[in-house]
């Protein structure tokens, strides 16, 4: 019998020290509830949750020297066990559709993925803490966990590098600081000073009188959800219970939440020619602003708004599905079919690696269409080498591959999930058709938030049968940790 190639008591070793420093986060709301005069005990209850599995993986752990498959294998596990000590809250307080087990879950997972999409029906029901626990779930999602997990794996001794260029591509990370750990405390000071400056915007707009319900609270829990592009809102009505100024400062937050963090550092250093010099972050403004005026078009054709209120909400809501936020200024689910069916597109297309967002991702599209161009070059000149270039200097061949799976796996997972929600709905008597179901399955994989019909921007996924979450509740996770990490979990190879 072959030995397993991959050390499971090294994992938890190294699950151990994430899972004890998430009673940091866990705190805020226990504060915010004690200082409110809400139920503290949903908080408290996950902070135990957390010290019994952070205590009993140091216990079964194991101290030896890890490898990176095991540390691999940690870092996946890690994404789920947060979404369930994040769903706990949602089971002890009993309140509304999260109160059982699997729309919980599917919440927590929404979160923590920045997927945006929500089981909430009645938001009144619950208390302000429990709802900014959403939002920093999301936030924590956003960069907060990978940078927590690449911090502690280096204190321990494993290399992070991995783990961060997963999401900031890898020739950039290492050219911040000498050390992982330093680069990932950095990320994060970037992440929450930019954070804090759009809620001090948003704020500022309402003290100025300019957006009345964009008060402290409001301002700060969309800032989390608008840098992390993330969507969750405390406001049923999600942004569009706020003015057309406070929409505009969303707007901007979450187009730097879809810029790489790794570009952003890199700009404040060299100035603004290193942003503008990259030819990734050109054609994901390109694409955003292509598509916003499509959309708005669409709208101004249909006749449904006059060109400014057109190109307020076509910009808006392109922006927010682009970079995979799910914010909408308006109930877009009602729109033409050619503006729904363009929104639909945008949710492939994903801002910049190494940013909050999710999706394919601009960079992987541009790798796409250079080597389709590049084929068609060889096949009339088939004995020219012509490398993929990026910025001017070629790209290693091996990320071709890579990039071209990635687009091929997100598709047929995505009509896969398609065929699972429309079979299940039918089973249990769901009024979903192929389209809303298309566009549950890209908004849910794609970590994207809101879909159409019964998924809109308005609605919930309450509504689906209970088999169907739990695929989503699956493919969210794997959408976040984007297909390939995962589907390599579930080979031998892996673990022999």
């Amino acid at each position: 019998m072959s030995r397993l190639r991959v050390h499971w008591r090294v994992s938890l070793g190294l699950l151990s020290g994430v899972l004890l420093a998430l009673l940091v986060p866990l705190a805020v709301p226990v504060v915010l509830a004690v200082l409110w005069g809400e139920p503290a005990m949903p908080f408290l209850a996950a902070m135990a949750v957390t010290v019994v599995l952070g205590l009993g993986a140091r216990g079964l752990g194991d101290e030896a020297d890890p490898q990176p498959r095991d540390a691999f294998l940690a870092a996946a596990l890690i994404w789920l066990l947060v979404a369930v000590i994040g769903a706990v809250p949602f089971v002890v307080a009993g309140v509304g559709t999260v109160a059982t087990p699997v729309d919980a879950l599917f919440e927590s997972m929404s979160g923590v993925t920045t997927t945006g999409a929500t089981v909430l029906l009645a938001f009144e029901q619950h208390s302000r803490s429990m709802l900014l626990w959403r939002q920093l779930l999301q936030w924590l999602g956003g960069l907060g966990i990978l940078i927590l997990v690449s911090t502690v794996f280096a204190d321990l001794g494993v290399t992070g590098t991995q783990l961060l260029e997963t999401e900031t591509w890898t020739p950039t990370v290492e050219r911040l600081t000498p050390r992982i750990a330093e680069t990932a405390r950095l990320l994060l000071g970037v992440y929450t000073v930019i954070t804090l400056a759009v809620a001090g915007v948003l704020w500022a707009l309402h003290l100025a009188g300019v957006a009345p319900r964009m008060d402290l609270y409001n301002a700060v829990a969309h800032a989390m959800t608008a840098v992390a592009t993330a969507g969750f809102s405390p406001e049923p009505l999600s942004a569009a219970a706020f003015t057309a100024p406070a929409q505009w400062v969303l707007i901007a937050g979450m187009l730097i939440g879809g810029t790489s963090f790794v570009l952003l550092v890199l700009t404040a250093r060299t100035g603004p020619r290193r942003l503008l010099g990259s030819e990734e972050f050109r054609v994901y403004i390109g694409s955003v602003t292509a598509l916003s005026l499509a959309v708005a078009l669409a709208l101004v054709l249909e006749g449904r708004y006059a060109w400014a209120d057109a190109l307020h909400h076509g910009v808006f809501n392109t922006v927010s599905i682009v970079t995979t936020t799910g914010f909408a200024s308006a109930d877009f689910a009602l729109w033409s079919a050619t503006a729904t069916h363009l929104l639909f597109l945008g949710m492939f297309l994903g801002a910049m690696v190494g940013s909050t967002t999710c999706s394919i991702k601009t960079l992987r599209w541009v790798i796409v269409a250079k080597t389709v161009s590049r084929q068609l070059f060889l096949a009339v000149n088939p004995r020219a080498v012509r490398p993929v270039r990026l910025d001017g200097e070629p790209i290693d061949e091996e990320i071709i591959p890579d990039a071209l799976v990635f687009v091929l796996l997100s598709i047929v997972l995505v009509l896969l999930l398609t065929v699972v929600i429309v079979l299940d709905a039918a089973r249990a008597g769901t009024a979903v058709t192929e389209f809303e179901a298309l566009g549950a399955a890209a908004a849910t994989f794609l970590n994207i938030g809101p879909g159409f019909g019964l998924a809109g921007p308005f609605g919930s996924y309450h509504g689906f049968p209970t088999p169907t979450k739990v695929a989503m509740i699956v493919l969210m996770w794997v959408g976040r940790i984007e297909i390939i990490p995962v589907l390599v979990l579930v080979t031998r190879t892996f673990w022999r």
